[in-house]
This record gives structure tokens, C-alpha cells and sequence, in this order.
């Protein structure tokens, strides 16, 4: 048994010296001192010495067995040493590279012309009202005097949710301004800007998914000729002293009388080119004087009150605004065009 203690001993120290990772050292640990191992193979020989020879032998079994403990100890700190030595190795930094510059993002040019639309609106006394994208066709069509046969409320052009046509996306923000009626105690001056939503293809002017900023002025003695003041001062502000305007007879259910006002083509100054399909004017927005009966709908007496209500498309203010020739360039996230702003 003596032989075989340090037979077992001189091999498992060579053994533990030479292990180069911890699945090797795991497997000597199981083959030396495991449950199965070989020197506890040897212990459970004990019984057949005799009374006289089991105490020396157990000592110098407890020595071998402290021996490879210390020495499997011993090995796993050297392994774990040389994988923290190579990890730093491996993790280094150099303190003296250039770090990577941090790119900073900055507002889409879209929020650049909301945001200067509402200062300039907002330096008039108007105020900003937000409202939901889910609306009733009451607040959409009925209360703005769209009745039922309108073409604005067909299939073709809506997105409805229910069979019933009674609740949609929203076409317009024009609900807002039901809503600011409503609610809101007179005079009112509001603005709503907002994302809306119509079944138009896809070109370099619109969008099925797009922006508005509306807005409604309602107090006494209010006449068109303070709705061209204010959007001839809007544009002004918007594009330069100067920037020239049209406003054009129209036709819309919530206001009468209607128009619809255009700026002259960036691109082409009024000659006509692909961006204004060859007019010279880039339609900018519709507005109008509100019809009496929207304000009876509202409780409003039009007899004593009168407002005017307008909706700009946002996009093609923000192409006025940057000179941007198509409105998919506003959706398509090309970090080389959104950079330029």
C-alpha cells in the first residue's frame, strides 16, 4: 500500500504541473481524489491491514492526500493567473488612439418648419392643440359640414375601421377645431398640428400618411381680409420678405367662402417644371371663412361671431421651406439628404 500511495502521489503532482486547462484539471481532480478515485481506492484498503500498521499508514495517506490538494489548489491559481494575463492582453486599450467622434442627431427638417410655424403662431396668441389620429367621422365629416355623399368620405379615399363608417383615421385635423369649439370658451385662436391620413399614391407631392397644421380664429367682427393678412404674414415669416402667394377660389364644406392658397415653385420661380407639374405654384394650403352652420353646430350664433379656419400641409411647407424638390425625401430616412439640415 505504501508503494501504491506514492506512486499515486508522484504521478497526480507531475499530472497537476503539467495541466493546461481547467477541463484537464477538473478530470485529474476526479481521477486522484473523486469518489472513485485511485487514492480513494487505496483508503478503502485499510480495513485489511493490521491494528499495528493502520496508523502510520493512515498518516501518510492524509500527507499524500494533502499533498494533491494543495497541489490541485496550487495549479487552478496558476490557470486562472494566465487566463487573466491573456484577457488583459487581449482587452488592452491604447490610451493613446483618437477615440471614434460621437455623431450628434439633430432635428428632421419637417420638425424645423413645425417648430418656426408654431413660434410665428404662437407670437400671434394662438395656441397649440393635440388630439387623437382615431377619430369619429362626426368630428371629421359631420361637425365640419361634410354630409354623407361628400366624396372626401369614400371608401377610395378613407380609411375606415368599421363597416358603419364611424371610426377612421383621421383625414384632417379639422376635428380639432370641433373640439376647441366645444370646449373652449370664446374668442378662440388655436392651431392643431398633427399627422392625418388619405388613400393618395405615393409621388414627389403626396403621401397617404402626411402632416397638417390647422388652425381657427373665432371672435367678432373677423372678415377674410384678416385670414390674408395673417397667412400672407405666415408665408412672409416662413420664406422671406417678398415670397409671393395666390390665393384662388374654391370650394370646401367647412368654410364659405373657400380658397386655396399657393407660393410660387422654389425650383422653377414660376416657369413650370416637374416638382409644380409644370403650373409655376405648389399648393400650400386651404382655407376660408367658417360656415355658419359649423358654428350653429357648435352653439356658436354666427349672427354675433365669426372665425376663419386654414390647414397647412406640413411637408410642402417644409419643401418651400428647404427647397426640397420631392416629399419622399422627407420619409425615406437617407442619412446623406437628412444630414444637410
Amino acid at each position: 500500500m505504501k508503494e501504491q500511495l506514492a506512486k499515486i502521489k508522484s504521478e497526480a503532482l507531475s499530472a497537476f504541473e503539467a495541466v493546461q486547462s481547467k477541463a484537464d484539471l477538473d478530470a485529474l481532480r476526479v481521477k486522484y481524489l473523486g469518489k472513485k478515485g485511485e487514492l480513494t481506492a487505496v483508503l478503502k484498503q485499510m480495513g485489511k491491514l493490521t491494528p499495528a500498521e493502520r496508523p502510520a499508514m493512515g498518516q501518510l495517506a492524509n500527507e499524500v492526500r494533502a499533498a494533491l490538494e494543495g497541489a490541485l489548489e496550487s495549479a487552478a491559481g496558476k490557470l486562472e493567473a494566465t487566463a487573466l494575463e491573456h484577457r488583459l492582453k487581449a482587452e488592452a486599450v491604447d490610451v493613446t488612439v483618437p477615440g471614434k467622434p460621437v455623431t450628434v442627431g439633430h432635428r428632421h427638417p419637417m420638425y424645423i418648419a413645425l417648430d418656426e410655424m408654431k413660434e410665428i403662431f404662437i407670437g400671434m396668441g394662438f395656441t397649440v392643440l393635440d388630439g387623437p389620429e382615431v377619430e369619429l367621422a362626426e368630428l371629421n365629416f359631420d361637425r365640419l359640414n361634410a354630409e354623407e355623399g361628400h366624396p372626401s368620405r369614400d371608401w377610395s379615399d378613407t380609411f375606415y375601421f368599421d363597416r358603419e363608417e364611424r371610426v377612421m383615421l383621421r383625414s384632417q385635423t379639422s376635428p380639432m377645431q370641433v373640439r376647441a369649439m366645444d370646449s373652449m370658451e370664446l374668442p378662440i385662436r388655436i392651431i392643431a398640428p398633427g399627422r392625418v391620413y388619405r388613400k393618395d399614391e405615393v409621388d414627389a407631392t403626396h403621401s397617404p400618411m402626411f402632416h397638417q397644421v390647422e388652425g381657427m380664429v373665432i371672435d367678432k367682427g373677423v372678415t377674410m381680409a384678416d385670414l390674408k393678412g395673417t397667412l400672407n404674414t405666415v408665408v412672409e415669416r416662413m420664406y422671406g420678405k417678398g415670397t409671393k402667394t395666390r390665393f384662388r377660389p374654391h370650394h370646401f364644406p367647412f368654410t364659405e367662402p373657400s380658397c386655396e392658397v399657393d407660393v410660387q415653385c422654389y425650383k422653377c420661380g414660376g416657369v413650370g417644371c416637374p416638382t409644380c407639374k409644370g403650373e409655376g405654384w405648389i399648393e400650400l394650403l386651404g382655407a376660408g371663412m367658417i360656415h355658419p352652420r359649423v358654428l350653429e353646430m357648435a352653439g356658436i350664433d354666427p349672427e354675433v361671431w365669426s372665425g376663419w379656419a386654414f390647414g397647412f400641409g406640413l411637408e410642402r411647407t417644409a419643401m418651400r421651406r428647404f427647397k426640397i424638390d420631392d416629399l419622399r425625401l422627407i420619409f425615406e430616412n437617407d442619412v446623406r439628404f437628412l444630414e444637410q439640415f
